[in-house]
């Protein structure tokens, strides 16, 4: 069982699977986001285009927010740039090799 997985289930949450917007004016205990682009151009393609898209998605979860993608590539952007050294300077940022490590 994964990590998301057992804390779903400790939390007694349903899972939806949808689009951002799908989610506005809703709330989740725990959002999980994966953010796909990963090349080595450092393209993010549209997600460069509606950072409020992202507003919405990181403002929807109640407990747990977790956000999933390649920072090389996404720190191309200045917004994803501001939102890692964030993330970082809380502590919550982990490379997949980290992650790897504790499974």
């Amino acid at each position: 069982m994964g990590p998301l997985t057992a804390a779903c289930q400790r939390l007694q949450c349903r899972r939806s699977v949808d689009t951002v917007d799908s989610f506005q004016g809703q709330e989740r205990d725990i959002m999980a986001i994966t953010l796909t682009r990963s090349n080595p151009q450092g393209e993010i393609g549209f997600l460069s285009d509606d950072i409020r898209l992202m507003n919405v998605g990181m403002t929807r979860a109640r407990r747990k927010l977790l956000l999933v993608g390649d920072s090389s590539t996404l720190c191309r952007h200045p917004f994803f740039v501001e939102l890692l050294a964030y993330v970082t300077g809380v502590g919550g940022y982990r490379t997949s090799h980290q992650i790897g490590k504790q499974t």
